[in-house]
């Protein structure tokens, strides 16, 4: 965008538009600097979806043989390069290099999310198989987007792996960092207000309940690329709305931390870490003032 843009306020007065004329000429310069040198947002859910549609057939497409879906996994993994086109300066190989590895990735993320749905479906009496997992819970599609945005990251694709969790944080709910890392079997059910921020890293088996925040103790801008939230050891389940924050903070393997917990500080291996809040029961003649709600 225009240099304007990246201006402290506070080194210059006119470093916002003034009125309609100047707002014009400034989103004029926007656009001019901008024009082919961003990623389509619709090309980007197009081609996470088709890459998630293809590892797990949802019945819409007549039998292909394996040569046939060889060819369309290659297919797909093309629609990559004009994604990557117009970063192509700020890209660590060509597009073509860097599909290219991301097709050879796919049997990875195959098995890492197979892993996924088994683990969901395990974990959920309500879940009727994996197929029902793949095609209507929320917290397989966000990790199907996670998947496929963290191996762009880790390949070193700027931008487009955020906005792939993005697209997947408007649809679920979800907020899953691309540069977060996640280890096998990992069961996120129902989902909703689930974050999980850049440098957590989360072992293997683990199960987040809707509403759990993994995040950072302070958002300082000096704190970036530092060690800003937690890690989650090997078989650790954590309820409802559990807050846990920290760089240094460790959730030992095989914990439990109970529902609207917050935790700021490591726990050892095998805790139960649980809020304990006061309930009061009393009869409605008890209450001097009646509770009339309107929502």
């Amino acid at each position: 965008m225009s240099s304007r843009r990246f201006v402290h306020p506070h080194d210059e007065a006119a470093a916002h538009p003034a009125d309609l004329a100047a707002l014009s000429a400034h989103i004029a310069e926007d656009e001019a600097a901008m024009f082919r040198r961003l990623p389509d947002r619709d090309l980007v859910a197009a081609f996470a979806d088709g890459i998630v549609s293809l590892l797990f057939p949802d019945g819409r497409h007549a039998p292909r043989t394996p040569a046939g879906i060889h060819a369309e996994l290659e297919a797909r993994c093309r629609a990559l390069v004009p994604l990557l086109a117009s970063l192509r300066e700020q890209l660590p190989r060509t597009p073509e290099a860097l599909a290219h590895e991301f097709h050879l990735a796919l049997p990875v993320i195959h098995e890492q999310l197979t892993l996924d749905a088994e683990a969901i479906e395990a974990g959920d009496p309500a879940a009727h198989g994996t197929m029902e997992v793949v095609l209507a819970y929320p917290g397989f599609l966000a990790l199907a987007f996670y998947r496929i945005a963290n191996t762009l990251h880790r390949a070193g694709i700027p931008l487009v792996p955020r906005m792939i969790s993005e697209i997947a944080h408007g649809r679920t709910g979800v907020d899953i960092h691309p540069a977060a890392t996640i280890g096998r079997s990992c069961c996120i059910d129902h989902g909703t207000g689930v974050v999980i921020g850049e440098t957590a890293i989360i072992g293997d088996n683990v199960k987040l309940y809707q509403g759990v925040t993994l995040g950072a103790l302070s958002v300082s801008k000096e704190a970036s690329g530092t060690k800003r939230h937690p890690t989650i050891e090997d078989r650790v389940v954590i309820y409802a709305n559990a807050t846990v924050l920290g760089g240094d903070t460790v959730v030992g393997a095989d914990s439990i931390i109970g529902g609207n917990v917050w935790l700021t500080h490591s726990v050892p291996p095998n805790s139960l870490v649980y809020h304990q809040s006061q309930v009061r029961v009393r009869t409605v003649a008890e209450v001097a003032d009646p509770i009339d709600f309107v929502i």
